[in-house]
Parts: C-alpha cells; sequence; structure tokens
C-alpha cells in the first residue's frame, strides 16, 4: 500500500507546472534575503548558515515582533486611558491615519 502512494504521489508531482517549482537557486536567494533581514545572525559571506537555522531564527524574530507589539499596543491603550478624553482623541486620530 504505500508503494502506491509513493507512485501516486510521485505521479500527482510529475502533473505540477513547472513554474510552480522554485530552484535551489531561488530558495538560496530567498534564504540568502531573510537571512539580512535579522538582527541575530549577521549576513557576511564569509559566514554559511545553514537554511535551516534562518528560518528558525525568522520565525523566532517574528514571535519576538508579536511580542513586541502586543506589549506597546497594551501600554499605548493604558496611557489612553489616562489622557484625558480630549488628547485621546487627538492621539486615536492620528494613529487611524
Amino acid at each position: 500500500m504505500s508503494s502506491r502512494r509513493s507512485k501516486s504521489t510521485s505521479r500527482s508531482r510529475s502533473r505540477q507546472p513547472t513554474a510552480s517549482r522554485i530552484s535551489d537557486d531561488q530558495i538560496n536567494d530567498l534564504v540568502s534575503k531573510l537571512q539580512q533581514l535579522l538582527p541575530e545572525i549577521p549576513a557576511r559571506s564569509s559566514d554559511k548558515v545553514s537554511a535551516s537555522k534562518v528560518l528558525q531564527e525568522t520565525c523566532s524574530y517574528i514571535r519576538s515582533l508579536h511580542r513586541e507589539v502586543d506589549d506597546l499596543s497594551e501600554r499605548l491603550s493604558e496611557l489612553l486611558e489616562n489622557t484625558d478624553s480630549a488628547q485621546a482623541s487627538i492621539i486615536r486620530s492620528l494613529l487611524s491615519q
């Protein structure tokens, strides 16, 4: 039964249009671009970092950014609660722009 699955899987893969396939060079380029965005992994041509490590660090960095956004949103909410309604209204209008 498992041989049937592997045959059907390989057949379905071969039916995919070639335009949807990503080459190794394209993957390496995308991983390199991700690496440049990460503050934890310096992007130096002499340092080889695995794609797996770059993806793990990317996920970790995105999670930390989410936590930071949540924290800042909470702090802003507290700030707006403690200001008078006129100032809060001005701040809300600036944020909605």
